[in-house]
């Protein structure tokens, strides 16, 4: 049981240090919203799904080369590539991870992150807390924001 305990919790480290190199491929390339989700739950094949923006084809097909680079530099098997060719949605295979780097309207139109998850996990570890989504901040301050217009129109009454 020990045995089982450990080689779960190796494991795990594997996983978040492949999901550092990952992301720390996509920030070397300045990679537009960066989103992790745990898919540990949702699918046997992979324990997370990385989805990010590049604005060109050729920003994503550098954001795919530098994640394959990290990812080797950290230990790894060489990611397996597809999409390259026309660059506006490119996977890269991590094995444990995959990474889908999209053009912002293709991000748009497939919206991944319905598909896995609605709650993002931390990018790196020891990182704050993603924050909620924008969606469910909006309404709050807009609630706020007509609040105090109200209150100011009594006042000038």
């Amino acid at each position: 049981m020990t045995t089982t305990k450990s080689s779960e919790s190796a494991a795990k480290k594997d996983v978040a240090k492949l999901q550092r190199a990952i992301v720390d491929g996509l920030e070397d390339v300045k990679a537009q919203d960066i989103q992790v989700f745990n898919t540990e739950h949702l699918s046997p094949l992979f324990e997370r799904v990385i989805v990010a923006s590049g604005t060109s084809n050729r920003q994503t097909k550098a954001l795919a080369a530098s994640v394959r680079d990290k990812v080797k530099e950290a230990g790894f098997v060489k990611p397996r590539i597809e999409g390259e060719d026309n660059g506006e949605w490119i996977i890269v295979d991590c094995g444990a991870a995959v990474a889908h780097i999209m053009q912002p309207t293709i991000r748009q139109y497939y919206r991944l992150e319905e598909l896995w998850g609605d709650t993002p996990v931390r990018l790196k570890l020891g990182a704050a807390k993603p924050a909620a989504p924008a969606a469910a901040k909006v309404p709050a301050k807009t609630a706020a924001r007509r609040a105090a217009k109200a209150a100011a129109e009594q006042d000038a009454d």
